[in-house]
């Protein structure tokens, strides 16, 4: 019984901890669209560097998202300043992670859209966790909650809004 209450413990906090990154993900994705933060400008491969799905309106407005989240826990937490800066770290740190994944899957010819197993569910983690990393130190028990937790979040909801109507793909 123990060890099942450490377990729901961990996943809410791991589920509070990337909230900031959780909310600049998908904010990202529903306030997105306008100019590509690549210009439509070509890598030395002939391909798009990142392709359309990352703009400046989804990235500048998913990271004031994360940002805002941050600002929130930290007045929860007593340390707003701190708060700010994982906020900002996690929602900014989640997007340049995102647009990493773009271009890796433009280097591989997977056109926007199609799904890319593991990089789809994990390129916006890895950046949250790699910019978090230089605000607060992350166990390694926490990373491996974060993954599968994420992993798990990712593919449920995506394929909630497919039965629901609203994406094409249950990915």
């Amino acid at each position: 019984m123990n060890t099942a209450i450490n377990v729901l413990v961990m996943i809410a906090y791991v589920i509070y901890f990337m909230l900031p990154a959780y909310l600049a993900n998908v904010s990202a994705l529903a306030f997105g669209g306008g100019s590509p933060v690549d210009f439509n400008r070509n890598f030395i491969d002939g391909r798009r560097i990142l392709g359309n799905g990352v703009t400046w309106r989804g990235t500048i407005t998913g990271t004031a998202i994360g940002t805002a989240i941050g600002f929130i826990q930290g007045f929860i937490s007593g340390d707003w300043g701190r708060g700010i800066l994982l906020g900002l770290c996690l929602g900014g740190g989640a997007l340049i992670g995102d647009a990493c994944g773009s271009f890796i899957k433009r280097r591989m010819k997977i056109e926007r859209g199609r799904p890319a197993p593991i990089l789809d569910q994990l390129d916006f983690v890895l950046g949250a966790i790699v910019f978090a990393s230089l605000v607060v130190v992350i166990p390694l028990d926490i990373i491996i909650f974060i993954i599968v937790i994420t992993i798990i979040l990712h593919l449920s909801t995506n394929i909630v809004a497919y039965l629901l109507g609203i994406k094409d793909v249950w990915y």
